[in-house]
């Protein structure tokens, strides 16, 4: 067993500038799973975390969530070979920033559905095409994803979405126009739609 590997299960937290060697290391042994990182945004400070497949978990850290939550729940649900790695998130924190600012209309980060599943999983793809600039009600998106009836269990899916700002859950709206609920909060999604001249 390498020293990477001893320092991973043991828990052993590394000197900060062992970090990006770690980093690479971990990676080529192929024991990196899942790496994150922490940004800010306009719209506060996120975790963003990514898999061999691709983005897998965007969280709102000042929006109930904590990190120490964020990476438990990856551990348990994607790998517990959780760790904090910037350059293997930089594709993903330069699009955000290319969005932010408004220089990028469209994701073309690949993604990683595996925290979805079922109607939900249908729900998110969906809405995951709605264009840039535009909105949906829950009630087209519940169509969408096959169950025109479905627009409360659509709302409970957006409400889980593992993936905000790029699986845009913002750009759902209710029918009369109402923002609707938002996972991190309706002030969010009002800069979100802001940001892409929707509102």
């Amino acid at each position: 067993m390498s020293e990477l590997e001893r320092m991973l299960r043991d828990g052993v937290p590394p000197a900060p500038a062992d970090l990006p060697a770690i980093d690479a290391a971990a990676a080529e042994a192929g024991l990196l799973d899942v790496a994150y990182a922490t940004l800010d945004s306009p719209v506060g400070r996120l975790l963003v975390a990514v898999t061999p497949r691709g983005l897998v978990r965007i969280s709102y850290l000042d929006a109930g969530e904590d990190e120490d939550e964020a990476l438990a729940d990856l551990a348990a649900r994607v790998s517990p070979r959780v760790l904090s790695a910037p350059r293997a998130v930089d594709r993903a924190r330069r699009e955000l920033d290319q969005y932010f600012e408004r220089r990028r209309t469209a994701f073309e980060l690949p993604i990683d559905w595996r925290l979805t599943e079922g109607f939900g999983r249908r729900v998110l793809r969906a809405t995951a095409r709605i264009p840039y600039g535009d909105v949906s009600s829950y009630k087209q998106i519940a169509a969408r994803a096959g169950s025109p009836r479905g627009q409360r269990a659509a709302g409970n899916a957006l409400g889980h979405n593992p993936i905000p700002i790029v699986v845009p859950c913002h750009r759902v709206l209710h029918s009369g126009g109402a923002l609707g609920g938002y996972t991190g909060g309706v002030e969010r999604k009002r800069i979100l739609l802001g940001v892409e001249g929707a509102l």
